[in-house]
């Protein structure tokens, strides 16, 4: 059960590092070009810390998974054949060009634009550290998991979580900075709103994209093979409870709260009312991906091999 838990903490986490990541470099581009880089980086640099920590907490969780967490380093030497070995390379290149990053951004260390790159480099490590968790799942013997809606439901993860965990960490920075400088807080009050109506109108995309994929992915299971057919009867049957649950909290967090978010957002003066939202926007969604993620593993029912 430990090392269960271990993976679906792993893959979450992770996927939510690494949209974080991805969503932090669109919005510093973004408003690097409205408000100049020292707005910027005022509104995005304490983010760093929390991504760093964030992967590092998943990395972590990858070792409980292991039967031999000290054999971890073997295992990448079969990154010319083996997924496993690519996630593990990937997640390890990710998470020291990252904690570079950071570095340097902190810092400020080097020039602007070898900033740029290195983010650029990381952001590309980390959109396939992704893909390669993705692609450890599609295989042959696993029906319920050869199926696209694997990698598409992991990046749809990635952006998701990884919006509405900017939007809480922004609302939070923009605290901070209010306490710390007032002087620059109108500026930065303005940027937050702007983002945040965004990443609503993001989330609630993804949201739309999800509800798509998953009739779509029980259908292709109801009228699969004897295995995908079993896999459905799991959800519709002992995990459907949890089905549901995550599906309603889901549409509560990316949807409701979502479109909340986007209209609240075009309003000054409701700063507080849209930190309540961003914080239970994304603690609704985080908790939907963690159910989410524990139906892809305990639905799967594999071939069975006999001699």
């Amino acid at each position: 059960m430990l090392r269960e838990f271990a993976l679906i903490t792993f893959t979450i986490l992770a996927q939510m590092a690494v949209g974080a990541f991805l969503v932090l470099g669109v919005v510093n581009f973004f408003v690097t070009r409205k408000a100049g880089r020292g707005e910027a980086d005022r509104m995005g640099d304490r983010s760093l810390i929390a991504i760093i920590v964030v992967l590092g907490l998943g990395l972590l969780a990858s070792l409980l998974h292991l039967g031999n967490p000290l054999g971890a380093p073997r295992a990448v030497t079969n990154y010319a054949t083996s997924w496993l070995s690519r996630e593990i390379l990937c997640g390890v290149l990710f998470a020291t060009l990252g904690v570079i990053f950071a570095a340097m951004q902190w810092f400020k260390w080097g020039t602007p634009i070898v900033r740029t790159i290195i983010a650029y480099i990381t952001a590309a490590v980390g959109v396939v550290f992704v893909y390669s968790m993705s692609m450890i799942y599609m295989l042959p013997t696993q029906h319920g998991w050869n199926n696209l809606a694997t990698p598409i439901s992991f990046f749809t993860t990635t952006l998701m979580l990884g919006s509405l965990a900017m939007g809480a960490a922004f609302v939070a920075n923009y605290s901070i900075v209010k306490r710390q400088d007032p002087d620059c807080a109108g500026m930065q009050c303005d940027l937050l709103r702007s983002t945040l109506r965004w990443i609503a109108l993001v989330s609630v995309i993804l949201l739309g994209i999800e509800f798509v994929v998953i009739p779509v992915y029980l259908l292709s299971l109801a009228t699969g093979s004897p295995q995908a057919v079993e896999s459905a009867k799991l959800l519709a049957g002992p995990l459907g409870l949890t089905f549901l649950i995550r599906i309603i909290v889901a549409f509560l967090g990316a949807g409701v709260f979502g479109f909340f978010l986007y209209q609240n957002a075009q309003t000054e003066g409701k700063e507080k009312v849209l930190g309540y939202m961003a914080y239970a926007a994304f603690f609704l969604v985080f908790v939907a991906e963690i159910l989410g993620r524990y139906l892809f593993y305990s639905s799967q029912v594999g071939i069975t091999l006999s001699l």
